[in-house]
């Protein structure tokens, strides 16, 4: 039963703080939060907001038990969470995707789909440890990598053209936020 003290924690994607309010007494303390699956291994990143309705103790009760499952970051505006739900709670798949489209290229370049799929796996495992534990930005780690007119830079200027992976993640998270807002309705 929720009750004056209570606070309800959503992890609803799409489900916003004042349509999550119509199904609750009158000035319920409501957080919105997404979460997203690397909560699983201690490594999420939960971007959350809350209605007015939060006082400083229960926000802060929000953020310990998110911060079980990894980072949390707090918003003032709730319009953002379309663009962080396609953005972090969708991220991992495009992560996942990532890693089977490089396995299936090393295949179509002549490795074994075993060795192909372990290959993709702990170079992304790798990239994202090193990405977590540099100063750098991700630009500045892809340059570091990057020998002028090596392999690398062979493979980035496909990666990078105009109908490269700026272009194709844009219109990714563009739809996922779309669908994000869909949900609200």
């Amino acid at each position: 039963m929720v009750g004056e003290k209570s606070v309800v924690l959503s992890i609803a994607a799409g489900r916003t703080l004042e349509g999550i309010s119509r199904l609750l007494p009158p000035r319920t303390a409501i957080v919105r939060a997404m979460p997203n699956t690397a909560a699983s291994v201690g490594r999420s990143m939960t971007v959350a907001c809350a209605n007015a309705a939060v006082n400083r103790d229960q926000a802060l009760e929000c953020s310990m038990l998110l911060e079980a499952v990894g980072e949390v970051l707090w918003l003032d505006d709730e319009s953002l969470m379309d663009a962080v739900t396609a953005v972090s709670g969708s991220g991992p798949a495009y992560v996942f995707l990532l890693a089977e489209c490089l396995a299936e290229a090393g295949r179509a370049a002549g490795l074994a789909p075993d060795l192909a799929r372990r290959l993709a796996r702990v170079t992304v495992e790798g990239a994202g440890e090193l990405l977590r534990r540099s100063d750098l930005s991700p630009a500045e780690l892809r340059e570091r990598v990057t020998s002028p007119k090596g392999t690398t830079a062979a493979a980035l200027a496909v990666l990078m053209g105009q109908d490269g992976m700026q272009g194709l993640l844009t219109r990714a998270v563009a739809a996922a936020a779309k669908r994000s807002k869909e949900l609200s309705s």
